[in-house]
């Protein structure tokens, strides 16, 4: 199916970036606005022609005028996500307001298709597998707020007949212009300062961005039309460990690494003691005891829509880190 218009709010960042690229590129939409507080990256480009921007707060109801009244595809990717890095309150208030205000767009200007991205984070830190299945039990703000802010849509689903929402529900997603943890790995590990923080088999779920945004839209083709809805995690087929990203990155730059490690309490250690000195002066420091602790934490989630469905996957893990290596050499120096 080929849409019209498509209002992508959070569109600037990175992966919505992505799908906008994507859309275009695939001939699945003909305009794409991005709607988002901040304007578009320099490192993307665009087709001026078909892709456009307009500052909107989701924060903020939508006001009427502003952009397009005939859309037929809306895709929610705003948030608040780092961690940390916000307040509590602050996960709520973007990602609940934001939902709400979205939704009730969506509802002013009659659009009845809808994508909305949560996370895998309402399933919490976990060692064992975790599916669709599974009951999410959120351990911070922003599970909790992505675990309600899906609520919040599928009211909007069942609210008229007709309506499509796709739900997913994304690992650590990374390739192209992430600038997020899997590129600090990348780098990390071709200029040789990578070691292990006792996480060598720490799984982690996740996928290559430009696989998610095919996923998005071959879940919002498989609803029928007269209406439904869909939740789906994305990660690849099995979650890599950090030794298999490490020997992943390796391997596609063709280079060779000894990876020493470092015991995980004298690293959780040195992280208070850090932080003690840091927080007086308000000082921001990477090495906080949050996300050291998140270092060796799993996120063992597996994909069981898509496996169950039969999505024919695109990308390997070794084909994504290749894939993104051709696009963008200069962040793999």
């Amino acid at each position: 199916m080929k849409y019209k218009t498509c209002v992508i709010f959070g569109g600037t960042g990175f992966i919505g970036s992505h799908l906008a690229q994507h859309l275009v590129k695939s001939g699945q939409a003909e305009r794409v606005i991005l709607a988002d507080i901040v304007a578009p990256r320099a490192d993307f480009s665009f087709d001026a022609a078909a892709v456009q921007y307009v500052e909107i707060d989701v924060r903020k109801p939508i006001p009427v005028g502003v952009l397009p009244a005939a859309v037929d595809l809306v895709v929610n990717l705003a948030a608040v996500h780092r961690e940390p890095g916000h307040l509590p309150h602050e996960y709520y208030e973007t990602n609940l307001l934001g939902a709400e205000n979205v939704c009730a767009w969506a509802e002013q200007i009659g659009c009845n298709n809808l994508i909305f991205t949560s996370s895998i984070a309402p399933y919490g830190p976990t060692e064992s597998v975790k599916t669709e299945l599974s009951i999410p039990v959120p351990m911070s703000p922003y599970g909790g707020s992505k675990l309600a802010a899906e609520k919040i849509h599928l009211r909007w689903q069942h609210g008229a007949p007709g309506r499509r929402l796709v739900i997913v529900r994304p690992g650590v997603v990374f390739g192209p212009g992430e600038r997020g943890n899997v590129t600090r790995l990348v780098q990390a590990t071709m200029r040789r300062y990578f070691v292990y923080m006792g996480n060598r088999n720490t799984r982690k779920a996740g996928g290559y961005v430009k696989e998610l945004v095919i996923t998005m839209m071959w879940a919002l083709e498989r609803l029928p039309a007269e209406g439904g809805h869909t939740l789906y995690n994305f990660t690849m087929q099995k979650p890599p460990s950090i030794e298999e990203y490490v020997h992943t990155v390796c391997n596609v730059a063709t280079v060779k690494r000894s990876v020493p490690s470092i015991p995980y309490p004298l690293l959780l250690a040195a992280s208070y003691a850090i932080e003690a000195v840091a927080r007086p002066f308000g000082i921001k420091q990477p090495v906080s005891p949050v996300r050291i602790k998140k270092l060796v934490r799993s996120n063992n989630i597996e994909p069981g829509v898509l496996l169950q469905e039969e999505y024919p996957y695109q990308y390997t893990l070794q084909s994504a880190m290749s894939d993104w290596r051709h696009d963008r050499p200069d962040e793999w120096r």
